[in-house]
Formats: C-alpha cells, sequence, structure tokens
C-alpha cells in the first residue's frame, strides 16, 4: 500500500545509511514497522530464484499427469474408452468419473461443478478424464488416446437466451435474482437517458500458470502442493471428493506466481489428488497455458441496460437498471458477483430512487467468478457511461455533473445501508480534476511513436483527438451478505526473533511483509519471519477483497499485543509501573523516565512467549427479496482522470495518462501501495482496450497470449497517484482500506469517458473496439 513519496522517503534512507557508512559513522538500522517502505518479505527469493512455485516442485518416484478436456461447449457423452490409454508403456493410472470416491462434483458456493464429466459436457475444456504417467510427454499422448464418443448439442452461448433454454444443469439455468427497490417507482426526472452496454470475458492471465503437486501419505491420505489462496477450503473440497476425513488432506501453499483473488483451479487440484492416492506415487501436473485459458474461472461478461433521470440541474433523481451476468457452465462466485453489480449500480452518488434488476445465469460459454472487482467494475463502466451521456444533454461538464450528486459519509446506498465509512469522494474528483493535464504531443517525426498505434501503426496527425474523461468507482471490502469473515493468527518471540504463523496466503498482495511490519511496530523487534501456509494451522480464509489486510492483519496485531503484554507485565510490576508506561523499540525496553532500559532478549531470559488471536469484523446480512439489507462491512472509493490520444482514422487508443485519487483510510507500506495501484491502473486499461477472451458457439478462440492481448510497459501510460486520502475507517485494523482492486473497477470507465470525449461517440462496450472509436457523432 503505497503513497506518493513512498520511492522519495526510501531513497533518502537509502542515502543517509550509506553516507553514514562512508564517514565511519556507525550506521543507522533500516527502518521498519508500519508507515514505512519495507522490502517485500519474498524479494530477495524471486530476483535471486529461489522461490519455490508448484512448477518447480519434485518429488522421489514422481510421476506427471494430464487431463483429457473436451473439445466441444456442450455435448452428451455416449462412451468413454480408456482401454488404449491404459495399455501404453509408462501408463501407471486413467481415472475417470468412475474413479472419484466421494463427491462427484464441487463448487466453492454451490457443488454444481463435476470433478470428470460423466454424461454432459457444458464447457469447452470441460475435464473428462486424467493419466499419470513417468514422463508428461507420455501422459498427455495417452490422454490424447482415450477415446470419448460425443453426441454434440446445440450450445447455449447467449445469456438472454439462456431464460427459455432448456435446463442445461439439473438445479436449472438461474443461478441468482435479485429485484432491488429502493423509493418510490413512479418518481421521474426532466432529463432522461437510456443506455446498452456490453463487458467483455477479461481473464486474470497469472504469469504463471496453474501448476500442483499431489504426495501419498502413509496414512492413505494426501498432501496437495499447489498455489491455494484459501487453502482450508480446498482441503475441505478435496476431502469430500476423495471421501477422507479432512485430517487426511493436507493442502500445502506454494509460491503463488500473481493472483488476483481465488486464481487456483480445483478442476487441476482433485485429479491430481486422485491420481497420487491411485498410484501410490507423487503426481505432478503443470497446465499449459491453453490448459489454464480453459480452466479457471473469468470476469463475468454482462449486459446492462440503465435508464437515468435527472432534474433540470443535473440532480439524479432516479436510476432504473437491468444486469445479466453470464457464469458460464457453473454457479462459482456469481451469486457474490450479482450482489455487489446490484448493490453499487448506481456507483458512488446518491440516488433517491433505485429500481434494479440483476440475474446471474448458466451458459455455455467458459465459466466465469472471482476476478478482482467482480460486479463492481461492470456496472462501474455502464453508471458513468449515463453520467457522461447526462452531462452532454444537460451542457454541463462531467465533472460538475459527478460532483453535484457523489455521495460522502451517512448517505445511503440502494440496498438501504448507511455508509458508515470515510467517503470522501467529492475530494478525489476535484483532486484528479484540479491536476494539470500533460502536455500535447509535439508535431516531429521523431515524437510519433506517441502518436496512438506507435510508429509503424500511426495514421495522419492531423486525424488524432485528445479526450479526457473520468470514473469514480467504488468496492466493497471482505465478504458480504452475512460471510463470517473470522481469521487467526499466532506471534512467538525466542531471543529478539519473532515468528508469525498465519494462514493468510500472501498472493503478491503483500500480506507477509505487512504481519513483519506489524509485529516490529508493536514488538521493536527487527528481525521477524513468517512460517510457510499449510492446512495444519487454524484457518484464515481466502485472499480476496483486501480482507487479509483487515482480518488477517487485525489478527496478528491483537497476537502481538497480547506477547507484548507478556513481555512488560513482569517488567512493570517490578518497577511499580504500567506496561503503558514501557516502550520497546530497536529491540530495547525503556521506561518513560529512563530508570528502566534492557533489551527484549534480556527480558524474555531463555523464555519464549506466544499468543494466539482471532479477528472477526463486524457481522453482515443477506440482502432480502427487495434488494436491501446492511450486506457490506466496509467501502473504498477512488477517482480516476484519463487522458487519451485517438486516431478518428484508424479506431486506435493511446492512453496518455492516468491521474488516481484513492481512499486508503491509512498508507501501510508506500511503496506496495504505489505498486498495487499502479497494476490495478494497468489491469484496468486492459480491461478497457485489449482484453478479452473471445469464443464462437462457445468454443474458445485462440486460448494463448497472441490471441488474448494483454497490456505491456508500451500499452501503460504514465500513472500519477494524485492523492491518497488518510481518513481512517475506526472499525478496520490500522483503518486502513482496500487499495488494489478500485483501481481495476475505475479505471476502464475512465478510458472509455476519454475516448467518448475525443469522438464525441457512445463507447457502450468493453474493450472498446476500433470501429467504436473511428469518425465523430454525438453522445
Amino acid at each position: 500500500m503505497a503513497g506518493t513519496a513512498g520511492t522519495a522517503e526510501g531513497a533518502a534512507t537509502a542515502t543517509s545509511v550509506a553516507s553514514s557508512a562512508l564517514s565511519g559513522g556507525p550506521a543507522e538500522p533500516p527502518p521498519h514497522g508500519l508507515g514505512v517502505s519495507l522490502p517485500a518479505a519474498d524479494a530477495d527469493a524471486k530476483t535471486q530464484g529461489t522461490y519455490p512455485y508448484a512448477a518447480d516442485l519434485w518429488a522421489e518416484g514422481l510421476l506427471w499427469a494430464a487431463v483429457l478436456r473436451s473439445p466441444h461447449p456442450h455435448a452428451r457423452i455416449l462412451s468413454i474408452d480408456t482401454a488404449e490409454a491404459a495399455r501404453m508403456p509408462g501408463v501407471r493410472a486413467v481415472v475417470t468419473h468412475k474413479d472419484v470416491p466421494g463427491d462427484a462434483a464441487h463448487g466453492r458456493r454451490v457443488a454444481d461443478r463435476p470433478v470428470f464429466a460423466s454424461d454432459l459436457v457444458r464447457h469447452h475444456g470441460e475435464p473428462i478424464a486424467a493419466v499419470a504417467a513417468d514422463h508428461p510427454d507420455t501422459a498427455r499422448l495417452a490422454a490424447a488416446a482415450i477415446a470419448v464418443e460425443y453426441e454434440p448439442l446445440e450450445p447455449v452461448t447467449d445469456p438472454e437466451q439462456a431464460f427459455s433454454a432448456e435446463p442445461l444443469h439439473p438445479d436449472g439455468n438461474l443461478i441468482r435474482h435479485i429485484p432491488l427497490s429502493f423509493g418510490d417507482p413512479e418518481a421521474t426526472g426532466e432529463v432522461v437517458v437510456e443506455g446498452l452496454y456490453r463487458i467483455g470475458r477479461q481473464d486474470p492471465a497469472p504469469i504463471g500458470a496453474e501448476a500442483g503437486l499431489a504426495v501419498p501419505r502413509p496414512d492413505g491420505g494426501v498432501e496437495i502442493y499447489t498455489a491455494s489462496t484459501d487453502p482450508h477450503a480446498d482441503r475441505d473440497l478435496a476431502a469430500a471428493c476423495f471421501g477422507l476425513e479432512p485430517e487426511r488432506v493436507k493442502v500445502v501453499v506454494t509460491g503463488v506466481p500473481g493472483a488476483m483473488g481465488d486464481r487456483e483451479d480445483p478442476g487441476m487440484q482433485l485429479p491430481l489428488g486422485l491420481l497420487a492416492l491411485r498410484t501410490g506415487h507423487p503426481v505432478k501436473l503443470a497446465a499449459t497455458r491453453e490448459e489454464s485459458f480453459l480452466s479457471h474461472p473469468h470476469r463475468h461478461p454482462t449486459l446492462l441496460r440503465y435508464r437515468h433521470h435527472a432534474d433540470a440541474d443535473g440532480k439524479l433523481v432516479k436510476v432504473e437498471a437491468q444486469i445479466l451476468l453470464d457464469a458460464g457452465a457453473y454457479a462459482d462466485s456469481s451469486s457474490d458477483a450479482l450482489a455487489a453489480a446490484v448493490a453499487f449500480a448506481c456507483g458512488p452518488y446518491v440516488v433517491p430512487h433505485a429500481f434494479v434488476e440483476g440475474w446471474a445465469v448458466r451458459t455455455n460459454n467458459p465459466p466465469s467468478g472471482h476476478v478482482r472487482g467482480e460486479g463492481a467494475m461492470q456496472v462501474c463502466a455502464a453508471y458513468e457511461g449515463q453520467m457522461d451521456k447526462l452531462a452532454a444533454r444537460l451542457g454541463l461538464d462531467p465533472a460538475e455533473l459527478r460532483l453535484r450528486n457523489v455521495m460522502a459519509t451517512g448517505d445511503l446506498l440502494p440496498t438501504g445501508q448507511t455508509v458508515t465509512c470515510p467517503a470522501p469522494v467529492a475530494e478525489l474528483l476535484r483532486s484528479v480534476r484540479d491536476f494539470p493535464l500533460p502536455a500535447l504531443p509535439v508535431d516531429d517525426p521523431e515524437e510519433q511513436w506517441l502518436l496512438p498505434g506507435g510508429l509503424d501503426g500511426a495514421g495522419e496527425p492531423g486525424a488524432v483527438r485528445r479526450g479526457v474523461g473520468y470514473g469514480l468507482g467504488m468496492v466493497h471490502m471482505l465478504g458480504a451478505e452475512g460471510t463470517d469473515e473470522v481469521s487467526t493468527a499466532t506471534v512467538k518471540v525466542t531471543g529478539s526473533v519473532a515468528t508469525v504463523i498465519c494462514a493468510a496466503v500472501e498472493t503478491g498482495q503483500g500480506f507477509a511483509t505487512l504481519a513483519r511490519q506489524i509485529v516490529q511496530e508493536i514488538l521493536g523487534l527487527e528481525e521477524v519471519h513468517i512460517a510457510p501456509v499449510d492446512t495444519d494451522q487454524p484457518p484464515s480464509g481466502p485472499g480476496a477483497h483486501s480482507r487479509h489486510t483487515w482480518v488477517s492483519g487485525g489478527a496478528v496485531e491483537r497476537a502481538a499485543r497480547m506477547v507484548r503484554t507478556q513481555l512488560l507485565q513482569p517488567l512493570a510490576h517490578q518497577f511499580g509501573m504500567s506496561t503503558e508506561l514501557l516502550t520497546i523499540a530497536d529491540g530495547k525496553i525503556t521506561s518513560y523516565d529512563g530508570v528502566l532500559s534492557t533489551t527484549v532478549a534480556e527480558a524474555l531470559d531463555g523464555k519464549e512467549l506466544w499468543a494466539t488471536a482471532q479477528c472477526r469484523p463486524h457481522p453482515t446480512e443477506p440482502l432480502d427479496d427487495t434488494g436491501q439489507g446492511d450486506a457490506f462491512v466496509g467501502i473504498a472509493f477512488c477517482a480516476v482522470r484519463a487522458v487519451v490520444d485517438v486516431d478518428i482514422e484508424l479506431g486506435s487508443v493511446r492512453v496518455v495518462e492516468m491521474a488516481v485519487a484513492q481512499d486508503v483510510g491509512r498508507v501501510l507500506n508506500p511503496r506496495q501501495a504505489r505498486a498495487r495501484i499502479e497494476a490495478g491502473i494497468t489491469q484496468g486499461v486492459g480491461a478497457a482496450l485489449t482484453e478479452n477472451l473471445r469464443t464462437t458457439g462457445g468454443l474458445v478462440r485462440r486460448p494463448d497470449l497472441t490471441g488474448y492481448s494483454l497490456p505491456t510497459s508500451l500499452d501503460t501510460p504514465d500513472i500519477r497517484i494524485v492523492k491518497l486520502v488518510e481518513e481512517r475507517d475506526v472499525v478496520a485494523p490500522f483503518g486502513a482500506k482496500a487499495i488494489s482492486a478500485v483501481p481495476v473497477v475505475t479505471a476502464p470507465a475512465a478510458v472509455a469517458a476519454a475516448v467518448r470525449a475525443a469522438t464525441g461517440r457512445p463507447v457502450n462496450r468493453l474493450p472498446i473496439r476500433p470501429q467504436a472509436a473511428v469518425g465523430a457523432g454525438a453522445v
């Protein structure tokens, strides 16, 4: 979590230490604790190439796995013949749905996804069978040798058709329907604008594809080594499918090579465990990039219809919306995504009357699930498009229209929940609005690389139009709708070294570094170790919605404070003072009057101190039949101003600059905060311009990193972090808010707004297609 001054502060500290060393004086100890840009806990291991990713693991007697996946998006399975594959030299086992000893289906919210398809295939790439062999090539050849007879069926690929189509699943095609009703349905405004918006299928596209290693145990159980972000949930799910007690299945978390929340695919882990149990050997699987695209969940493609009512001054009167999420073949986290979409459908604006209907439906498209900012990102693009339409209709500056409607602390969401946390939306918007605009590119041949499309793709400079657009976004923190958010942590101190034991997974969000900083802050010890994560530890929940900063960080804080009390109480009693009069810093304990001065190691006198604590935020409740309820623990806000250059003849777009202002509650690590915001903005630019996993008739087209276009360093704009509002959320540990998700939510809407401003065209689809930016029109 980071601030604009993070890099400068780090450089100044490094300079002072170096100067002290060169002058012959004692080097100052490096800064530590909260608010400091402490280096990432895993930085050295990653730069030295020793970080333990699952794809690098090895075990004695290792076998290799391969999974046979369906070439059809929808088909009836008539027969599966594994005989030829089983006869191949080097093949040790072949498993299908018949070999699943426990629950045949799994799922994070609804157990509707089979380990292996048995009678029906519901999406392209669905697992049919798995093979274990003594060489990866043998495993792949054996999987290809499995003879499956299919009867192709007509796929349902249009989510609007899912309502009338034959059921794709025994549970039906409708996963959830939320009819939100807030205010007077008869209310109307003097100005009405309507819009239809479509959001594409963004893939998490982690740097490292899924991989795992399963090792059988002497007690008949199995250990699974994988990049899990919710190891206890994965353990319970695997145990149910394997027909084992949870204590006989252990999940050990390896290095996570990039994550957008729940990145792991249980459909990969479960075949691994089954093969290890069947063969009695360790079994490893490293997915290809194509398998990764076909198997893990993607962002929900979404269709949104909006009608905004406003008075003649631009004040919002009523918002009507219909939101349709394409869940793909299985439910996964679609219910949660829909709740966020419906609750935030009006954006961070005061809307007296709101009527929103949301649906999540099954189709034969690739599976959808948790991707950073799910639900909130899709509606942000739509409601901000509506605000631009209103501004154009009323002849108002887009930023001014937004300022007339932004919410503040104490306002109501359309769900009836009061926004009790800090909501400095107006301050955020003014900060990016007033930030100086970037200079126009020089009309010079040497500057043509700055034109949209770059040097080779640049058109005539005279066809380039510059646009400025705004986006205001919001996300909820932690789980929602009654989710029991709880995490457990243990802090141990031996000598002058502290150890944190917590099952919160480091996914790149910086939790391991934060945990070190918390203990340094409270116990004054510089050397803090974070224990590896596995399911022998108490659960800490999934790594999503910035929950580990709040819940797991809160548990570490409480445990550290308990250890501090254990350490200081004997000394305070000995010197007749309260523990509040004692301080710990740089491994030393001192009293307010200087009478007491000793080291932590001396105070311990060879003893080990430890404490275990839990953190559980205040409860939430499910949305009721009218979409009402206090469903969220807290909310974070962001404002983004995008500046783009558009070639209106070619339709190419270059994002010149993104100015960001965000309410973060409290900056805990300036360098990490900056990195998280910059990464979120970049992911949002990808969603706005290039990222879309395309399908034809349910078949994924070119599932690789040439067919799926991620933004590169050349596509990344200048990112200016204009302001971080540190108004602490009093109910959150340290007062900190979510950082990484809300820029992802807001950036695509801002880019689309800027393209509208440059071209005058509606721009109602993400990613923005070239034809949408060609020519000039009226919004």
